[in-house]
Parts: C-alpha cells; structure tokens; sequence
C-alpha cells in the first residue's frame, strides 16, 4: 500500500534525494513516524473525469476541516494606472461584421454551403436561380444559427482552450445577449426562407440540423464519445437538403422505388441509354449522406487528436483523449469506407458514370495510407497529414464527381466535341 505523508520537510528531502537517493528518503526517519497519522490513497474515492487531466490529487482528498472565508479580510489587488489599461475598441460595422463571421464560423458554413449546392449540381431534377440562391442563404443562415448556439453554452469552456479562447464571446467583443440575438434572428431567418422559397422539406432539414449540432451535440460533447457520430449526421444533413431543394425525396415508396446502374461491362448485350429521370431515386441521396458521414471520422479525429490537451483541459469526452488509439482505427475504418462509397455507391445511384470508381481511387488511397499511418504511429505529425488530406479531399471528390456526371458530356458543352446532326427540314413539294 502505498502512503501520503500529510507535512514533510522540503529541506530533509532534498538533502535525502541528493545525498543519497530516492531510496534513502523512503526510508526516512522523519517520514516513518508520520505513518502512524498518514492516510492510505487507496482510501480516496474513485476520482473524477477531469482529474486524469489536471493531475490535480491534492484535490481528491478529504477535507478535514470547513474554512470560512471573510471578503473584508481578503487583500485587494494593487490598483493599476490608467495608461496600463487598453481602451475599447469601438464596434464599427466592418468590425461587426467581423465578429458575425467569426460567431458563424464562416469557413465552417462556406463548406456547409459547398456540400448543398454540390447536391444541387448532381441531382437530375431542374432548378432555377431564385431556389438556387434561397437553397445557398438559407443553408447558411441555419449554420450561423447552429454555431452561435454552440458558442453561447461553451463559454466558459472556450475560455480554457487556446485554439478557441479567442472567440468573440470568450473575449467579450459582443455581449451574450447580442450573440444570442444574432443567433435567434439566423436561426429563424434560415428556415423561414428555405420554407417559403424553397419547400418545407428543406426548411425541416434545415431546423433539425440546428437542433442536432446546438441542443443535441453540443451537449453530449462533456457526456459521451459518441458526440462525434452525433457531429457526423449533422455534417452530412446539407447534401440532403440540397438534393429535396430540388424536388427530390429521401425515402423509397412504390411510386419512387430504388433504381441501380450497372457498368456495362456486367452484361453481354448493350446496355439501352440509360434514363436520366430514373437518377432521381433514393440511392442518390443516400450515397451523398454515407459520404459526407465518412468523410467526418478522418476530419474531426486527426483534428481532435493535435488539440486534445486542450479539449482534455476543458473536460470534453473526446476519443482522442480517453483512448487515441480507437480514435486512430475509427479514423482510418472510414477512410477505408469511403473507397467503395466512391467506387461503388456513387456510381451505383447513378449520380455519375463507373469511370469516378476509378479516379476516384486515387485521393482515397492517398488518404486511406494517410490514415493507416496515423493508426501504427499515432503521432501528431501523422494527425496532421490525415487533416490536411480532408481539406482538399472533399472539393477534390466533389469535382469529379461534376466531372463524371451522369448525362453530361463536357467535351461538347465546351465545343470540342462532335455535334449532333441535325435532321434537315423537308420543305412540302408545292402542290399543282
């Protein structure tokens, strides 16, 4: 059992160690008449989920006694010239609107944005530009709203992390109730517009979505590991409202069954020209939300593994903290994942032609050995490549997609192709 001496002397103990060893103090005379009135760590109770963190052992112990404290006997700090004090900054409008970006987390939304209006760009239904843009706004009206939410309640939390702790709201660049505001007047905003312009469907997903990140993920991100699946489906909604932005469903039924498109290579005879409208089924939808919920693993894990002394600091169950090892294979599990999403998924709905299965393959080998070597070593430097690689992985994917889209030949729309001969008109021979 190992003991906790209550006073020891710090002189004796340097004498000890240096003279003689750490052996020679364990065995100190001054050390062993305290035993007697020592208490057994053992003893402690089970310590909290932030100890593990902090180190902090002094503050498992038991009190022994209850301290009263008197203000009036606390001493006040010493008083400061004015001209130590940095004034204010005045909030301009320029700088206002700063800080609304920084609260949205604008890069953030741009992304949110990017992975709708990809949907909008593959689905086989037409659109106009009214809902084009009202899909765009709307989209990121609902993601400010869900990141201004997210930053009001992690205030505090913020306040301990580096990476975050200049935020607008840690650094009081605004005050909560105009933050809250903000983020009330976008998170309104957002689902009326996409309701009203769009279709309700949309404005549905929309609302839900700030629900999941602000209410939902937010607060399980101090409760469970299981906030980063939580994370995932908020990250992969958008596509989905991209794609019912446009008319489409996301649920089978008998009038919109599931339809497949086989390489041709699977059949003797030739295939008939494929109908553009059968594209319009669920397999479309869904194969975008299995992509975007993979793509998140990767992201976020490489990303929480660099900073996760200070999400450890701020208390946040993150897998990165309690276990870095499973949070290294959950990475590299959906790397591996996303290879036959990209390579049979996608061009199994018929979102694009079989020849993305083989472009594909090469930014999703390039990252599945990312991520492979984040898993044996574990390093920072490993986490970072892996983060790096979903930075330009995802416009990478998304453009071949565009490229190798279904119906769409990209040679003739930029006039290199042949044109079609167009059938001559027969004038009517003149009747006598």
């Amino acid at each position: 059992m190992v003991w906790a001496c209550e006073s020891i002397c710090p002189r004796r103990i340097f004498e000890m160690i240096t003279q003689r060893g750490l052996l020679a103090f364990s065995r100190c005379s001054a050390c062993l008449t305290k035993r007697a009135s020592a208490r057994p760590v053992s003893s402690i109770a089970a310590p909290a989920f932030t100890s593990f963190f902090f180190h902090n052992a002094q503050w498992l112990a038991q009190k022994s006694k209850t301290r009263t404290l008197n203000i009036f006997d606390t001493p006040l700090p010493p008083s400061l010239p004015l001209s130590a004090y940095r004034p204010a900054e005045a909030l301009t409008p320029g700088r206002l609107l700063k800080v609304y970006a920084q609260l949205s987390k604008a890069r953030l939304s741009s992304l949110v944005v990017l992975t709708a209006m990809s949907a909008v760009a593959l689905s086989p239904l037409p659109t106009t530009v009214p809902i084009l843009l009202s899909t765009a706004i709307g989209t990121a009206l609902c993601s400010a709203s869900a990141n201004s939410l997210n930053q009001l309640q992690e205030i505090p939390f913020d306040a301990q992390m580096a990476r975050t702790r200049m935020r607008p709201l840690v650094r009081r660049a605004i005050s909560p109730l105009h933050g809250a505001a903000f983020a009330t007047i976008t998170g309104l905003a957002g689902p009326a517009l996409l309701w009203y312009m769009v279709n309700p469907t949309t404005a549905l997903l929309g609302a839900g979505n700030i629900f999941l990140y602000a209410g939902v993920y937010t607060w399980m991100k101090r409760k469970s590991i299981a906030n980063t699946w939580v994370g995932s489906v908020v990250g992969a909604i958008p596509p989905l409202m991209g794609w019912t932005a446009c008319g489409g469903q996301l649920l089978p039924s008998p009038s919109y069954p599931v339809e497949v498109f086989l390489p041709s290579f699977l059949s003797s005879n030739p295939l008939p020209p494929i109908d553009l409208t059968l594209i319009d089924n669920p397999l479309g939808p869904f194969a975008f939300f299995m992509l975007l919920f993979s793509w998140q693993f990767p992201h976020f894990n490489a990303l929480a593994h660099i900073v996760r002394g200070s999400y450890a600091q701020a208390g946040y169950r993150m897998l990165a903290v309690l276990d870095p090892m499973k949070n290294s294979l959950v990475s590299l599990r959906h790397t591996a994942l996303l290879v036959p999403i990209c390579s049979v998924l996608v061009p199994l709905s018929g979102l694009t032609t079989w020849m993305f299965a083989i472009t594909s393959l090469v930014p999703n080998l390039i990252w599945v050995r990312a991520s492979w070597r984040f898993w044996q070593k574990g390093g920072e430097k490993e986490a970072r490549t892996v983060f790096q690689h979903s930075l330009w992985y995802l416009p990478v994917v998304m453009g071949l997609m565009m490229i190798h889209k279904q119906g769409v030949d990209w040679l003739h729309w930029v006039g290199l192709g042949k044109a079609e001969a167009k059938p001559e008109k027969q004038e009517p021979e003149p009747s006598n």
